[in-house]
């Protein structure tokens, strides 16, 4: 959602053995197909495959955001649709994302926001002929759904990061650039908080566990990740770095999903976990006890690779962009992600 849920990191916990999984890995996966770079006066495509904006005004700022960059917003036309909390039904909305990936005049598709509904339109989309027309697909939260799902179903390159709705600052716009304009193998650093602190607070990476890994960048939104398990969506965790986010959370739920992926076998499966921000991830009321830093490192620390928390994606203003299926190089220790190839060709 515009609002789903997530985890941070913190204090002592002892670890509880048997939440993992061990699970024989297979062979490694074959590396994601690029869609081609954007450039100025492209035309790209704006989605709602899940829940609308509430303000027309909203649809007209998205769009003035997606000119300032240089790029020219293209709508499948309205038809005042709105079926329950989703902007249409989930046909309709299947449809309008199939359009768009079979328009040979789309560049790339940017979700408007997230919400709920991307899973329900799955079945619906027509897979070979998104295989056939690999386009970045812009957008965070609940459009984890359909990151997982084309890297399952059509191998290809999408990215992680704001949506066409976001607020769009200077740090989101510059790391968006860098991956699909530029073509660019960034390193990603948390940045440094500027209060005034002798000490800084703000943003501080935590390393859990030590170390480098190298694998292809995976994951999302915790709760759209760990509601996918056991489904035809998912695609092959093997070797993989894990990126995971959330929002609204308290500890409990997080302890909920994390068991869930060990006890599915995907979390034995990673060379390593970047944990992003988890906004608003508080204990409440009678259920405190466990802190979410307690949470992660019970799960995380005995998977025996590198992990940190604190990284700077998620439900934040000015996230970077991630991309799918591309090969990392995380430094737990420093707290950074290095790409090790371009996400666009």
């Amino acid at each position: 959602m515009a609002n789903r849920r997530t985890l941070l990191t913190g204090a002592g916990a002892l670890v509880a053995a048997p939440l993992i999984a061990k699970a024989a890995p297979p062979s490694a996966p074959a590396p994601a197909r690029k869609p081609k770079r954007l450039k100025v006066g492209d035309t790209i495509g704006i989605v709602t495959p899940a829940t609308p904006l509430d303000d027309d005004f909203d649809y007209q700022l998205a769009d003035e955001a997606m000119r300032a960059m240089g790029l020219i917003p293209k709508h499948i036309v309205p038809v005042d649709r709105q079926f329950g909390y989703f902007s249409a039904s989930d046909k309709e909305r299947a449809d309008e994302l199939n359009a768009m990936f079979a328009d040979p005049s789309v560049a790339a598709i940017f979700a408007i926001r997230g919400g709920w509904g991307c899973q329900r339109i799955l079945p619906f989309l027509d897979w070979p002929m998104i295989r056939a027309n690999p386009k970045l697909l812009m957008g965070f939260s609940d459009i984890t759904a359909l990151h997982l799902a084309i890297a399952a179903k059509a191998g290809f390159t999408t990215i992680h990061g704001p949506n066409a709705n976001s607020a769009w600052g200077k740090a989101s716009l510059d790391s968006f650039r860098a991956l699909a304009f530029e073509g660019a193998k960034p390193l990603y650093r948390n940045p440094v908080a500027t209060e005034d602190r002798l000490v800084q607070r703000k943003w501080r990476i935590e390393t859990l566990r030590g170390g480098k890994a190298q694998g292809r960048l995976l994951g999302g939104n915790l709760a759209v990740l760990a509601a996918m398990v056991g489904t035809p969506w998912l695609p092959d965790f093997t070797g993989a770095i894990l990126f995971l986010e959330e929002v609204d959370e308290a500890p409990y739920s997080v302890d909920r999903m994390l068991t869930q992926m060990g006890q599915a076998g995907i979390l034995s499966k990673l060379a390593g976990v970047a944990f992003g921000q988890c906004t608003n991830c508080r204990a409440t009321g009678e259920v405190a006890g466990f802190t979410l830093a307690d949470i992660l490192k019970q799960h995380l620390v005995p998977l025996g690779v590198p992990v940190f928390s604190g990284g700077f994606f998620g439900h934040i203003a000015d996230q970077i962009s991630l991309p799918y299926g591309i090969r990392a190089e995380m430094d737990a220790d420093a707290g950074t992600l290095q790409l090790l190839e371009p996400a666009v060709a």
